[in-house]
């Protein structure tokens, strides 16, 4: 007895754990790009020949090398011949795709897009992401379109273009290289989800994460030597990038996976919704107080129209949680009652003729 009230003593807290590693792993990853911008910037002003060895490429490749660390000690377990053996060649065809697209196109993309513009400007475009992500699951995967999410994604949206319209620099008018490398970021990015969703539903997360992380890593390697040169990497082993790519491996990386890892395993999932919906703004503010950077006189209506998006999405959730109790309610009192009634009938002993 004891040790059930312990357990039930212990769920809650184990909860508000889960809510707590949940908000930190958001807050996060809301900052990667304002850290990998900074120490890009730190890399600038300690040029090693004359060239930035703290780069956006060498981040990239570095910490995904590191991260590898982490992923080992918690998924080595799934790596078995058992495992291995059940997985098709259209397995490994979607687990390779699926690596191009997540490992090596999408970071590539963002990567190149910090590097033309603003950290801001790649939040802002990346609120295309959400609406676009429910039509493809859509029209795809042919999953039911939720109309509160997909409504509160347009009004996200809308409200990042409110931010960008009410800007009064000239880059807000103008569509470069870093937005349109962002535009084909997100859309890699949903395709690479998709991938996933459809052809591993039976493939080891460990094996999946392992394997996209190597392969990757790989071909983004590749990738950039022949877009840069031979020459592209050659500043992977100097002491200002091994002093500065910590930051980015530990906090980004190995903090934030564990936080998040851990958290989904004891947070309700409203309770990550909610987190995850303040993203957006949670970049911008963090982008606002690393680097300085100024949304312009529309943040704080655009904010406020992200705000109300949040607020929507947050309604909708509760709503058809809510709704799905009672039917599932509805559904267990209906049941009872043909029980009673079949109860009933097999006390009778006249059946009819």
């Amino acid at each position: 007895m004891a040790k059930t009230d312990t357990n039930i003593a212990s769920a809650p807290s184990k909860a508000l754990l889960g809510i707590g590693l949940v908000w930190l792993a958001v807050f996060i990853y809301a900052s990667s790009n304002s850290i990998v911008s900074l120490l890009a910037d730190i890399g600038r002003q300690h040029p090693v020949m004359g060239r930035n060895a703290v780069s956006l490429c060498n981040l990239l490749f570095l910490g995904s090398l590191i991260s590898l660390v982490p992923m080992v000690f918690m998924f080595h377990k799934d790596w078995t011949r058992e495992n291995l053996r059940k997985l098709s060649r259209k397995d490994w065809a979607v687990l390779t795709l699926s690596a191009v697209l997540s490992s090596a196109l999408t970071p590539a993309l963002f990567f190149i897009a910090l590097d033309y513009t603003t950290v801001t400007n790649v939040v802002l475009i990346g609120r295309i992401e959400p609406p676009l992500f429910l039509l493809a699951t859509f029209f795809v995967l042919k999953e039911p379109l939720d109309p509160w999410a997909f409504g509160a994604g347009v009004i996200a949206l809308l409200g990042a273009m409110v931010m960008i319209a009410m800007n009064g620099s000239d880059a807000a008018f103008t569509f470069g290289k870093g937005e349109i490398a962002t535009v084909f970021a997100t859309l890699s990015f949903i395709a690479s989800t998709i991938v996933t969703r459809v052809g591993l539903k039976n493939v080891p997360l460990g094996i999946f994460s392992i394997y996209r992380t190597v392969l990757g890593t790989i071909i983004y390697y590749f990738l950039a030597l022949y877009l840069y040169g031979p020459n592209h990497f050659q500043d992977l082993f100097t002491a200002v990038l091994w002093k500065w790519v910590w930051v980015y491996a530990i906090i980004v990386i190995i903090i934030g996976q564990f936080a998040w890892n851990i958290g989904l395993k004891n947070a309700r999932a409203g309770d990550v919704s909610l987190a995850t919906s303040f993203s957006p703004v949670a970049a911008l503010i963090i982008a606002m107080v690393l680097l300085g950077e100024d949304p312009g006189p529309g943040l704080i209506p655009g904010g406020l129209i992200i705000l109300a998006a949040i607020g929507v999405g947050q309604f909708g959730r509760i709503r058809g949680t809510r709704l799905k109790k009672q039917r599932e309610e509805e559904e267990q009192r209906a049941k009872s009652k043909l029980d009673r009634a079949l109860e009933q009938e097999g006390r009778m002993n006249f059946k009819g003729a």
